[in-house]
């Protein structure tokens, strides 16, 4: 899964470059088909069934439990030893020897008093037909086709309320009762509404997390079983195991699709680790159903950590496993598939292979050199034959940018494959999705979003491009406002100083809503060490120019960067204080820093005084996230964790115009240990604004 409000573009990008080149191809978001055939009546009947389970196989468990542990204590008791454990029976005491006897009280027992509460399942079934009744109502509502319920919603009483909903009371800011009153203001009764509906599904999540499997996310489903594992083992044991109540749902909807469609080749998107486990059930379906089916494996989670593949087992599921952009290996496997083209011809494939007759399975990686489908001529992705009515727009986060990512319809699109600045030392910027740079004709992209609006209906975008070029979106800014050409997009920036205030301006009149960018650690030193190519005041002027555009500005904020200092933490809370204080961002989120063995950190410790620590032996599967030493903070009574939690709860109140006056030292007060005053003055952004 990925996420609910949209389709993840893969899907649309590669049928629309297929049926550019002739090739009869569809799509299918078996994701959102699962969100759906769980979250409606009979699903709820489903779960029903699965909470029933889950609650009489803990009760039973306890039981066993307290038998046994009754019996132990008998059995010692007789034979006057301690039972098994060590601990004494009932209303005996151990004597060391030499030691006088004393009384002793019977110890506590040795299970709990009542077998272990389901607290969401218990919750569930206590009201399992109000949620049986309201499920349908509330995913119209959010879906957009039933948009007079947030009254109901927003009066209370409709929905049943979970744990989720004890979230409301930080929302109180006085006696009123109104507590959501401060969150959405007066008149934010859709959001309102949209914000408890969010709630009451996330409710319903946690009851699937209690009764049908414990490891369901709505966009990180069963992601520890793939993220950074060095082998198969785990994916092989959940895929080995009986089908759970989600996996039995997606296999019904992926044995529909292959008889809707009747396929020869099936094309699985992976973005994100969390979309692994589900794409191999789907594979294994197909793979039962129709073994004749030839199954690729693909996207952003392969591209990053299977680049190493060596696990013949994967092979069990699908036939080939594709690297980087899509388009020219598919055309090369095509062309194998129809007897055009050998296999020792594929491109950026892997297969499987026995090393010898007779003897075992290896994974080979065959990579024929042929150039890449240039940028421009991918053709204009389609989102023909996705449900596109029936995307759920949720508000689970108050963060203004949050709701923009989960929020809404948005068509993604890429201004320019790859980054062209592809220096920053934390990025893959030694792999193809970075590295290789092309962009299309301002002409081009204009053609592209016409396309889409028409066969959509929807004017939002989503660039979602590693960091847009500031030369391809004035060229596009100035193409949208030349054809009239009414859209509102938004998308990831680099804050350089080629974004002026007249730039700016003219981006917002194309219809640049927000714009997104990584300011990580707000340091001069770390940017440097980076190679962020910005100073802190730099984006400031940047920021203060979107902002006064009228665009939404959010900061990417990283923390625990190698040799940041405690002192280096403390100042940049001070910028980022200061940056929301004079209005240059309205939103930011800061993100532990994670090092890859593709980024320059992870590729030349040593030059970031960091040590890597040694990747599990015999690694045959993923391989991406590494561990390291850094010992900046020895000896300093904290860790970039514990100050973390200090940073993101002063950005959650900075976002709130909170705490904008306040000394950030506060925000340590958890530490119990003093923290240096900041070094960086409290009017500096203030300053560089005013200089220009």
């Amino acid at each position: 899964m990925t996420q609910l409000n949209t389709p993840y573009p893969s899907t649309a990008y590669l049928t629309g470059f297929l049926r550019s080149r002739g090739v009869p191809a569809v799509q299918e978001d078996l994701a959102l088909g699962l969100v759906l055939a769980l979250f409606q009546p009979a699903g709820m009947d489903a779960l029903r069934t699965e909470a029933e389970a889950a609650v009489a196989a803990q009760k039973a468990a306890w039981a066993e439990a307290k038998a046994a542990a009754h019996a132990a204590r008998t059995a010692a008791g007789a034979a006057g030893k301690p039972p098994a454990g060590g601990k004494p029976a009932s209303g005996v005491k151990s004597i060391k020897p030499g030691a006088k006897a004393t009384a002793a009280a019977a110890p506590a027992a040795s299970v709990p008093a009542g077998p272990p509460r389901l607290k969401q399942t218990e919750h569930f079934l206590a009201h399992v037909e109000r949620y049986r009744a309201t499920i349908g109502p509330v995913i119209r509502f959010l879906q957009g086709r039933d948009a007079t319920l947030m009254h109901r919603i927003n009066s209370g009483g409709f929905l049943p309320e979970g744990a989720r909903f004890a979230a409301l009371e930080s929302y109180a800011v006085d006696d009123s009762g109104e507590s959501l009153l401060w969150a959405f203001g007066s008149l934010g009764a859709a959001d309102k509404a949209k914000h408890l509906a969010t709630l009451y599904l996330n409710d319903l999540a946690d009851v699937i997390r209690e009764a049908a499997d414990p490891r369901f996310e709505f966009v990180r489903y069963a992601e520890q079983l793939a993220a950074a594992q060095a082998h198969f083992d785990p994916l092989a044991q959940a895929l080995a195991a009986a089908p759970n109540l989600l996996d039995r749902l997606l296999a019904e909807l992926t044995t529909q699709a292959l008889a809707r469609h009747r396929p020869q080749l099936v094309l699985l998107s992976v973005p994100f680790p969390g979309s692994v486990y589900g794409a191999l059930r789907i594979a294994q379906t197909i793979k039962a159903q129709a073994p004749e089916v030839t199954v690729v494996l693909g996207g952003g989670y392969v591209n990053t950590e299977l680049r190493e593949l060596a696990e013949p087992r994967l092979f069990d599921f699908v036939d080939f496993v594709t690297l980087d952009a899509g388009e020219r290996p598919l055309l090369a496997l095509m062309e194998h598939l129809q007897g055009r083209r050998t296999r020792e011809r594929l491109v950026r494939t892997f297969v499987r292979e026995r090393a010898a007759e007779g003897g075992e399975t290896r994974v080979r990686y065959l990579n024929f050199p042929e150039p890449d489908v240039p940028f421009d001529a991918t053709g204009t992705p389609t989102w023909d034959g996705l449900p596109l009515g029936q995307y759920l727009s949720l508000l689970d986060m108050l963060n203004p940018m949050n709701r923009l990512w989960s929020d809404g319809r948005w068509n993604k699109l890429t201004v320019a494959h790859g980054c062209y600045w592809k220096k920053c030392s934390f990025c893959d910027v030694s792999l193809d999705y970075i590295s290789r740079y092309e962009a299309a004709s301002a002409e081009v992209m204009a053609d592209r979003i016409e396309a889409v609006v028409a066969e959509t209906g929807q004017t939002g975008f989503h660039f979602v491009d590693e960091a847009a070029p500031p030369k391809a979106l004035k060229a596009l800014a100035q193409e949208l406002q030349r054809r009239g050409t009414q859209i509102s997009w938004w998308g990831n920036i680099r804050f350089e100083k080629t974004f002026t205030p007249e730039l700016c301006e003219q981006l917002a009149d194309s219809g640049c809503i927000a714009v997104t960018g990584g300011l990580e650690v707000a340091s001069d030193r770390l940017l440097a060490l980076m190679k962020k190519g910005v100073s802190v005041e730099q984006v400031a002027r940047v920021t203060k120019a979107f902002s006064d555009a009228g665009i939404l500005v959010h900061a990417y904020l990283m923390y625990g960067f190698p040799t940041q200092t405690v002192q280096d933490t403390v100042d940049a809370l001070e910028w980022v204080r200061q940056l929301f204080a004079n209005g240059c961002i309205q939103s930011g989120f800061f993100h532990r820093f994670a090092c890859t063995v593709h980024s320059p950190v992870g590729l030349n410790p040593d030059e970031y005084g960091v040590t890597l620590q040694p990747l599990p032996p015999d690694t045959r599967f993923a391989r991406n996230d590494v561990g390291f030493i850094d010992r900046t903070l020895e000896g300093s009574g904290t860790s970039h964790d514990a100050l973390g939690l200090g940073l993101k709860k002063a950005i959650y109140n900075f976002m709130h115009g909170v705490g904008l006056e306040d000394d950030v030292r506060g925000w340590f007060d958890h530490l119990g240990i003093p923290v240096p005053k900041p070094t960086v003055g409290r009017n500096r952004i203030a300053k560089a604004l005013a200089a220009g």
